[in-house]
């Protein structure tokens, strides 16, 4: 009788172990792609934060700073990610910064119901108003980063 036991081994990996020995099974898929300013140190600390998050393994984090062009997929210019927060879905679905904010959450099990809120009209958009706000002063941080 073959027993099989399911290890999480790494970021997006499984290995499943039985009786013959460990065979690798494919990635799983990211459930979301959060594009963010590894340069802007406000910025980094706060992806940090959500990096140590339980579910953060299911993300497709991509630091601008380090990443070439290829990895930001259609319809996203460097311009454009290093200017706000962007996130992409599975079905390449490209959202932006309180919109991005809110995806995020919802993919991360502690933050799923705030991210719910967040994303609903008229929450969305006073959030996104609050968002242009920080970019404002984000700009200073990241020119004193450089």
């Amino acid at each position: 009788m073959s027993s099989k036991v399911i290890v999480n081994c790494s970021k997006f990996q499984s290995i499943h172990c039985t009786e013959s020995g460990p065979a690798m099974t494919s990635p799983a898929p990211a459930l979301l792609s959060v594009y963010y300013d590894g340069g802007c140190p406000v910025c980094s600390r706060e992806i940090g934060f959500y990096r140590r998050q339980r579910g953060a393994d299911r993300i497709r984090w991509v630091n601008l700073a380090q990443c070439d062009d290829s990895e930001l997929g259609e319809g996203l210019s460097r311009a454009d990610a290093f200017a706000r927060l962007h996130a992409r879905w599975p079905d390449s679905r490209l959202v932006s910064g309180a919109r991005a904010f809110a995806a995020l959450w919802q993919t991360l099990p502690a933050f799923n119901l705030p991210g719910r809120i967040a994303g609903l009209p008229g929450i969305v958009h006073g959030l996104e108003a609050a968002y242009r706000g920080f970019l404002t002063i984000r700009r200073m941080w990241r020119d004193s980063a450089v």
